[in-house]
């Protein structure tokens, strides 16, 4: 049996130039089958695989009337900085697709500035989608740091950690958090900020010019429990005490005030707070996570919302 040169075409290759030619050349999908000596039925299979497979990311550079509408009443409403809405996908449907691009833009923007900035980035489910979405750039002027810890209780790495990702695709200094995201104990905690490496971080995250930051529920489905970053237990004690939303780990009440609690005490990275001349910005939307944005925004923990227009309307309403 002969092996295969590597050089030789695979049907991914086939999806990514039917998607380039669709996406980018816009041919017709016609054209498209002339072009790879094939059918018009398999030139529609491969652009949609493109796009399936993640080898063409679609993004919506013009903004929606409507979408402009709600960014204007959000950033009004609520004192925001910086409010981006992205079209909904419908009732029912995660909006995560179509925040991510809308998210990655934006870091986009802040990245292609020339003067040196800190970004700081939190993790979770939104913030990687987000870098999924992002280009490869050349950002060596900026430093991009962790905000919050990227170990897990039993000693494995995060996996929704975001900021090798990052680094990756814009070739910045990146500093990451070495230490868990939540300590056992207030004592270990101290223990890990008593390190000098780990206090350069931390004085990095604390002075960022830049937050994005994903937006966690406190309901039974709470990304800190299906993480395992807390038990069960904790997460009804914190649900006793009015617990609403967490954001890098530290939980927030219906009002928007950080809980002093012993979890609290024990969240090993940076709290969010928006400093005069600096933005917090919060990637966020749909149903579940309207108690934690509605709480988060009442409170002013961030001056910065990137969401779709479901969610929107529904902060609004």
């Amino acid at each position: 049996m002969i092996d295969r040169p590597e050089t030789e075409p695979t049907p991914l290759d086939d999806a990514a130039r039917a998607g380039w030619l669709y996406y980018v050349a816009g041919l017709t999908q016609d054209q498209i089958a002339r072009e790879l000596g094939t059918s018009r039925q398999r030139a529609q299979r491969l652009v949609s695989r493109a796009i399936s497979e993640r080898l063409i990311h679609v993004r919506l550079e013009h903004r929606v009337s409507g979408c402009l509408r709600l960014e204007a009443e959000l950033a009004r409403r609520f004192g925001l900085k910086l409010a981006r809405v992205a079209p909904s996908l419908g009732v029912g449907v995660d909006p995560l697709p179509s925040i991510a691009p809308t998210a990655a833009a934006e870091i986009e923007r802040v990245l292609r500035a020339a003067e040196p900035q800190v970004i700081a980035f939190g993790t979770g489910r939104s913030l990687r989608a987000t870098v999924e979405e992002m280009t490869s750039m050349e950002c060596e002027q900026h430093k991009i740091v962790s905000l919050n810890g990227n170990i897990s209780a039993d000693g494995s790495a995060s996996y929704y950690d975001v900021i090798f990702r990052i680094a990756d695709r814009v070739r910045a200094p990146h500093y990451p958090m070495p230490m868990p995201v939540i300590a056992q104990s207030t004592e270990e905690r101290e223990l890990f900020h008593s390190l000098k490496p780990v206090q350069s971080v931390l004085r990095l995250a604390r002075d960022a010019d830049v937050t994005f930051v994903g937006i966690g529920q406190m309901s039974d489905d709470a990304p800190l429990l299906k993480d395992g970053f807390i038990t069960a237990d904790e997460l009804r004690a914190m649900q006793a005490l009015g617990a609403a939303g967490e954001v890098a780990g530290w939980v927030y009440d219906s009002d928007g005030h950080y809980l002093e609690t012993s979890l609290n005490q024990r969240v090993a990275g940076v709290r969010v707070e928006v400093g005069e001349g600096r933005m917090a910005v919060a990637i966020a939307g749909g149903t579940p996570k309207l108690v934690a944005l509605a709480a988060g925004l009442k409170g002013r923990l961030f001056n910065g919302l990137i969401t779709d227009e479901l969610t929107a309307r529904a902060l609004l309403a």
